[in-house]
């Protein structure tokens, strides 16, 4: 199985920058998806990047522009750049990995950390 630590989270102003990284380890299948969600208090949990292990992204339309979803495939990370951060930002983010085997889709989360976006 595969493990995701996640860290960087933390309280903000409007308008400031945080970097969420995330470390995966155990058993990684080079061909990969790995992205970042994140559950606002009330809210579905949302996409907020992909990023592909060929290097190709996808961000949700809110956050285009500021946020920036890079990986490091030899070293198993995962890293999401915030910056322009808004209060609606405000979430626990969560680092995914997902790949498809033999066996079929698998899935795996991290613990989620927390973003506070106030003034």
């Amino acid at each position: 199985q595969a493990q995701l630590v996640e860290s960087g989270g933390g309280l903000v102003q409007p308008g400031g920058s945080l970097r969420l990284s995330c470390a995966a380890s155990g058993s990684i299948f080079s061909i990969n998806t790995m992205g970042w969600y994140r559950q606002a208090l009330g809210k579905e949990r949302e996409l907020v990047a992909t990023i592909t292990s060929g290097g190709s992204t996808n961000y949700a339309d809110s956050v285009k522009g500021r946020f920036t979803i890079s990986r490091d495939n030899a070293k198993n990370t995962v890293s999401l750049q915030m910056n322009s951060l808004k209060p609606e930002d405000t979430a626990v983010y969560y680092c995914n990995y997902r790949t498809v085997t033999y066996l079929g889709t698998q899935g795996f989360w991290g613990q989620g950390t927390q973003v506070t976006v106030s003034s």
